[in-house]
């Protein structure tokens, strides 16, 4: 069976070769005496107490890690729990104002329809506005009996909480 190995991996193993070889050679020439096994095997337990290092020096850093996210992560949970109640009451605020806006633009047609009714005040021009269910009467009045019942049909408009009449009585 033939291989293929490409020319730069051929290179690249011979000059790793040579290397390894010199280191040998140059091993053996030490005063220390040892043979290239005992270098090799010293080379190997370095090599090996150097990962043992690494890996501690990893496992060390990865549980500081850990710690501090475990540490923050309550204060996470707080900010994403507040977050959401302030989004939550927002939601609830918007919600009611435009049930107040609907609520005001109903109170403000049953009192027109209200006033449209009676014969004395229909065909007048009187303005109603509604806030907060708190309805402003604003224009002429007839008579000052025709004021009070603009404001009695108001009053009586389920939702009202007060009436302010701004009605003014204008003899014809």
């Amino acid at each position: 069976m033939t291989m293929n190995i490409h020319p730069s991996f051929g290179r690249l193993a011979l000059v790793a070769g040579s290397t390894a070889l010199a280191l040998v050679l140059a091993g053996c020439d030490r005063a220390d005496n040892k043979t290239a096994g005992q270098q090799l095997d010293t080379a190997i337990a370095k090599t090996e107490q150097a990962a043992r290092n690494a890996k501690a020096t990893t496992e060390s850093l990865a549980a500081d890690a850990k710690a501090r996210i475990d540490e923050k992560a309550p204060a996470a949970e707080s900010a994403v729990k507040d977050g959401a109640a302030r989004a939550s009451e927002a939601t609830r605020e918007a919600g009611a104002a435009i049930a107040g806006a609907v609520d005001d633009a109903t109170i403000t047609a049953s009192v027109s329809a209200g006033l449209a009714k009676d014969s004395e005040l229909s065909a007048l021009r009187i303005d109603v506005d509604t806030k907060a269910g708190v309805v402003t009467l604003k224009g002429p009045a007839p008579t000052v009996a025709a004021k009070a019942r603009a404001e009695e049909i108001a009053r009586n408009v389920k939702g009202v909480s007060r009436v302010d009449n701004a009605l003014e009585v204008r003899a014809s």
